[in-house]
């Protein structure tokens, strides 16, 4: 598995790394920046990412990537979020379990909800710009005028500008229950705010085109050093494919720099659970590293 990530060293700023297994090869020199990357892969793929390959097999600089599990500071090595100039939009009810919990939060039954899972336009919004977004081991938020708070585990499709997907991360798109579910209307406020979406570590390189990656997405929420929440689902339980997404988001929009796409939850926690500044919040999905963050009232 190959993965490109964009990380900070305390000497040289912000780089690019191609990560195989626990070492990561800086491939700056050669890549200038997310976004070139992206547009320079439009309708050539998989030859952009072979040309990532060659970077990194003639770079000399390698690292391994525990140096990088330090919570953000200019003073050392660490992971950040795996976008530079690429908007955050995200997919809603696209797994039945997602469907029943917006029907459970709302005070109006959800009939909106059931309604866009069956429908054939899928329910499509932004959630954040690049700066917005957090990489692992920083914060999440959650609201202060919010009661009901949970994140939300998601695979996040990254896209170049010819809208091919050039591979995936996990994302964490935090959300206010409550808020939402006083009325649908409501759901920027419930999803759009500060430290809202996490992204990372870096991104799988996996053009996807029509089937989903067969992998597993996790969660594990702790409390004081004690587990207090965990499940799993599966890319197999989404409802809508990759392509069929994507051209939606593609609709009458452009993305120059390209874009990431969180694709829907489907695991939320019980009615009584929300979560509480410190809590840490891990998301796993295959075999990529866990995304780590800590959570903080905004």
């Amino acid at each position: 598995m190959e993965i490109l990530i964009r990380y900070h060293h305390p000497d040289f700023g912000i780089r690019l790394g191609l990560q195989r297994g626990g070492e990561i090869t800086d491939i700056s020199p050669q890549v200038s920046s997310l976004g070139d990357w992206l547009r320079a892969s439009a309708g050539r793929v998989p030859a952009a990412i072979d040309e990532l390959r060659k970077a990194a097999d003639q770079a000399p600089f390698i690292l391994p990537a525990s140096e990088l599990d330090q919570p953000p500071s200019s003073r050392v090595s660490h992971w950040l979020p795996p976008v530079d100039r690429q908007d955050v939009w995200a997919a809603g009810v696209t797994y039945e379990r997602s469907r029943q919990a917006r029907q459970e939060e709302a005070i109006d039954g959800g009939d909106v909800y059931a309604r866009v899972y069956a429908a054939e336009r899928p329910e499509l919004f932004f959630k954040a710009r690049a700066p917005w977004v957090q990489g692992p081991l920083g914060p999440v938020g959650i609201r202060g005028d919010a009661r009901w708070s949970v994140p939300e585990p998601e695979l996040a499709l990254v896209i170049n500008p010819a809208l091919e997907i050039v591979g995936w991360t996990a994302g964490n798109d935090m959300s206010s229950r409550d808020i939402e579910g006083e009325n649908p209307l409501y759901l920027p406020q419930a999803k759009i705010y500060t430290h809202a979406c996490a992204l990372g570590p870096g991104i799988v390189l996996d053009p996807i085109i029509v089937a989903w990656p067969d992998v597993s997405i996790g969660i594990t929420i702790s409390r004081a050093e004690q587990q207090i929440f965990a499940a799993e689902t599966s890319t197999a339980r989404l409802r809508r494919s990759p392509d069929e997404l994507v051209a939606y988001l593609g609709r009458s929009l452009s993305f120059p720099d390209g874009v990431v796409l969180l694709t829907g939850t489907g695991i939320v926690p019980p009615d009584d659970f929300t979560l509480q500044a410190g809590d840490r919040v891990e998301i796993a999905i295959g075999d990529l590293q866990p995304l780590i963050n800590k959570v903080a009232v905004v």
